[in-house]
């Protein structure tokens, strides 16, 4: 977590997906090497928000890949079939992304290669959700509301990339997708903004297709208390090689961009006042 030394801006980013430390026991209970398991990195998305506490907005970052506990997820989205015995009953196993592998705990990396040699002890699921995702989560949660308390409102930013395959059909040229459930989860100024300022980078934006939120934008949305969350996901192509990992020149540009959305979000304010509705 990184905190301005004051905060200025109604506004919190959470970058959830980027983080990088690979422990040397998740590597080597893994099947892969250490450049195949990186797949499912959201690569440098922290660093492309870097500006927000210069800005004066906090900014938390998970220091641990989704490879190895996914904090954008329910906690114990879990996937039975992955484990030695019985888990707790409390477990979500039905859920669409325990079904395509990527629970709490993910079976597989991006491209679908499974990640572990065998089945993983339960004492391990508990231990990475107890030591990683509750300590995130209750950070995260501490941020946004003491937020509200100093602006009557937060907008909390849920920051990702996108690998460029993931963009297809009719959004084969989008760079950036705003995710506000459909509308459900901010106040469409929010969105109106962030889109008119992407906007003007030339690139093309879309709203909520193919990514509208994943489980931190719909968990922590109450717009009639003042919490507002909207997501986005910027192309990887735009600012790194998606082959090697390597930044390109043009990762300079987009944090370039990236920094003038934080503003233009920070200095927008909803429509919507607390218990309106």
């Amino acid at each position: 977590m990184i905190k301005p030394d004051t905060q200025i801006l109604p506004l919190v980013l959470a970058s959830p997906h980027s983080g990088n430390y690979y422990p040397p026991t998740f590597l080597a209970m893994s099947r892969l090497n250490q450049h195949e398991i990186r797949q499912s990195e959201d690569f440098y998305v922290h660093e492309l928000f870097a500006a927000a506490p210069r800005l004066g907005a906090p900014m938390i970052r998970a220091t641990f890949p989704r490879a190895y506990i996914d904090v954008n997820r329910e906690p114990y989205e879990l996937d039975p079939d992955m484990f030695d015995g019985p888990l707790p009953p409390h477990i979500n196993a039905t859920s669409v992304r325990v079904a395509a592998g990527l629970g709490t705990i993910a079976r597989i990396v991006a491209n679908k290669a499974l990640i572990y040699k065998t089945r993983l002890p339960i004492k391990e699921a508990e231990q990475r959700i107890q030591l990683f995702y509750h300590p995130y989560h209750a950070a995260l949660r501490k941020l946004i509301a003491d937020t509200v308390a100093l602006f009557g409102h937060c907008l909390l930013l849920d920051c990702h990339s996108m690998p460029s395959m993931a963009v297809s059909g009719p959004n084969k040229k989008v760079a950036f997708v705003l995710g506000d459930g459909h509308g459900k989860t901010c106040d469409r100024t929010f969105t109106d903004t962030a889109h008119r300022t992407l906007a003007r980078t030339g690139w093309n934006t879309a709203r909520n297709t193919p990514y509208a939120g994943g489980y931190t934008t719909r968990h922590y949305s109450q717009p009639k208390l003042g919490i507002h969350t909207l997501q986005i996901e910027i192309n990887r192509a735009l600012y790194m090689q998606e082959d090697t990992y390597a930044k390109i020149p043009a990762f300079h540009t987009i944090a370039g961009h990236m920094e003038d959305l934080i503003l233009a979000l920070g200095h927008s304010t909803p429509t919507q006042k607390i218990g309106s509705g």
